[in-house]
């Protein structure tokens, strides 16, 4: 009964409304606005309510015709970037209490075109992360086509990239980036560490290539390392270091002061080793 009351109460105290903030959104309908405008609105709030929350209430209760992105409202996604009170987040991550303000500022991110309202244009930053060719490049094709086993990699050579592996492409990093708004051909910091992130994984061999895309204008030496990427990113990578180090390899490598092991090779399937009972056999592959 403790346990139910404890619960009842809980739930009571997420209802109810603790206060009631103004959002100040900006909008724009490139086929109805000369310019973008704010537009208010009065949102109730209730304990545990993101920012994304709030833009659902506005949809659903105030106005239908506001356009955001979002999908899996949990910080995986990395759909809802926004300028929320003047700093890049993801809306579904930052609760309105947290923002201690009765004041909601929300816009599209920087450093992007408005397609309308809160969403960006991002096209541009997935064809940047394209054009730096992020995965795995073999010379063993047919392997990686049907592969007899698994890439052998230690514990200690994942810990060298894993951390630029939870990039979620969010963008958040380029809307941070001071270069980013100065130069259109700037790559930006997420397409930058996905190279450092795939030079480093010891079962890649596509070091030179990557190399020969991103050493002219707009790679890595242009970044003047503000540090503003990595203090945005939602998912803890810090781009701007991966962005220092990448220039460190990229001048050993031009130097020949640091020559790189080949690519890890295939391990066989497990000798002497006999399947547990119960255990059902894996599904053909899909791929």
């Amino acid at each position: 009964m403790a346990e139910q009351a404890k619960v009842s109460a809980e739930t009571q105290d997420t209802e109810q409304i603790v206060k009631t903030v103004t959002f100040h959104i900006l909008r724009y309908d490139p086929n109805r606005d000369a310019k973008p405008y704010i537009q208010d609105f009065q949102v109730p709030v209730r304990r545990g309510m993101t920012v994304l929350d709030g833009l659902v209430y506005i949809k659903e209760n105030l106005d239908g015709s506001l356009a955001w992105r979002s999908s899996c409202r949990m910080g995986v996604c990395g759909s809802c970037g926004m300028f929320i009170n003047s700093f890049p987040r993801l809306a579904c991550q930052t609760q309105i209490l947290h923002l201690e303000s009765n004041d909601i500022h929300v816009k599209p991110m920087p450093n992007y075109d408005i397609i309308k309202d809160l969403v960006p244009d991002v096209m541009p930053m997935l064809m940047k992360h394209k054009s730096v060719k992020p995965y795995v490049i073999r010379d063993d094709m047919e392997e990686l086509e049907s592969p007899t086993g698994e890439y052998f990699q230690s514990p200690q050579e994942l810990e060298n990239y894993i951390q630029f592996s939870y990039c979620i492409k969010c963008g958040l990093c380029l809307a941070a980036c001071p270069t980013v708004a100065t130069d259109d051909e700037y790559l930006g910091p997420q397409a930058l560490a996905q190279v450092f992130r795939y030079n480093r994984d010891t079962r890649d061999a596509g070091n030179e290539e990557r190399y020969r895309l991103i050493d002219r204008s707009g790679g890595p030496w242009s970044c003047h390392f503000a540090g503003a990427c990595s203090d945005v990113c939602p998912k803890g990578v810090d781009p701007g270091f991966a962005i220092q180090l990448l220039k460190r390899d990229m001048l050993l490598h031009k130097l020949r002061l640091k020559k790189r092991p080949g690519p890890a090779p295939v391990m066989g399937p497990p000798e002497k080793a006999e399947r547990r009972p119960n255990i059902p056999e894996p599904p053909e592959p899909t791929v």
